[in-house]
């Protein structure tokens, strides 16, 4: 088939007009939101203290499993020196009481566990609901009726209840994978569930007719016609659902069932810190201050990026 000179004149004048592509769209916008951004930076601070844990603990010169005994008071039940747990130009967040390892090195390399777990369980989660909500959407039958109970048996339980079980009644080797494992059971239904409802409704369109007409396969009309349409929803499923791991993970390293010690976590220095509230209150504050700055820039930035993809739906 032959193309006028006009559509070719066309064609090329559509590249310098065409508006921004969604991901350039998304983040032009958050950038002009002085909330969103500042959440953005916060972010970006703790994925690079990730990151970069080992040379950032170089640079402050106390790694997180270091003790400094003369940090401490012994004669007070080892109290830190000095006001507002033990912060000086040494140890720039203050020291943990008992056996003073360095707080601002247990900080870094607590963001580095809570990171890799949340975003591990919200990758395995991510596969694992897409693609047996996109089957159970598409083939329906006895497919969705099996998968759908699956799903249905698993949101029946009280979730964080039956993780401390598993978690309580397997060995404490690998226990960063154990946890992936074991939030990611408990939570891939409920993406799954949004994505089968969508598959439902795509499957019924006509670009998949017109696919299925054309001869493809049933894996080519899967995941080259439906799962594209899905990547609104799966972008902001799987982006609100990072801040909620992350708190599971706190959580459970809180109630004695997460990380092991004496790997680095924000729950379990919070948990750990319990008992010293009326005497180092910066032992509590400085990880739970993280910890909550963290889960509330995710949701800000999750929920804002969900109004703006819902917005560019619309249009």
């Amino acid at each position: 088939m032959t193309t006028s000179p006009a559509l070719v004149e066309v064609e090329e004048a559509v590249p310098s007009s065409a508006p921004p592509t969604s991901g350039r769209r998304i983040l032009t916008a958050v950038t002009r939101d002085k909330g969103a951004l500042a959440c953005l930076v916060f972010l970006a601070i703790v994925v690079l203290m990730a990151v970069a844990a080992p040379l950032i603990t170089k640079l402050s010169g106390w790694g997180p499993y270091q003790f400094d005994s003369a940090a401490i008071n012994s004669d007070l039940g080892g109290v830190p020196h000095g006001s507002l747990g033990g912060i000086s130009g040494s140890h720039w967040f203050g020291v943990e009481p008992q056996n003073g390892r360095d707080l601002f090195a247990r900080i870094v390399y607590g963001a580095r566990v809570s990171i890799t777990i949340s975003l591990s369980a919200t990758l395995l989660t991510g596969i694992l609901g897409v693609v047996l909500g996109m089957l159970a959407g598409f083939y329906r039958g006895w497919v969705d009726q099996v998968i759908s109970r699956l799903m249905d048996f698993l949101m029946a339980f009280p979730a964080l209840i039956f993780m401390i079980a598993i978690l309580s009644s397997l060995p404490s080797g690998n226990r960063p994978v154990l946890l992936v494992v074991v939030i990611s059971a408990f939570g891939w239904p409920y993406l799954a569930r949004v994505i089968r409802g969508q598959t439902m409704t795509l499957a019924n369109r006509e670009f998949v007719e017109a696919s299925r007409a054309s001869g493809a396969k049933d894996s080519q009309v899967v995941f080259r016609e439906i799962l594209p349409n899905l990547r609104g929803s799966i972008v902001v499923m799987t982006t609100l659902a990072i801040p909620g791991y992350i708190g599971t993970e706190a959580g459970l390293s809180f109630l004695g069932v997460g990380v092991s010690p004496p790997t680095a976590s924000w729950g379990q220095m919070i948990s750990s810190s319990v008992s010293w509230y009326s005497v180092d209150p910066m032992f509590f504050a400085i990880p739970g201050l993280f910890l909550f700055l963290t889960v509330l820039s995710l949701t800000v930035l999750g929920d804002k990026i969900r109004t703006l993809i819902d917005q560019g739906e619309a249009a």
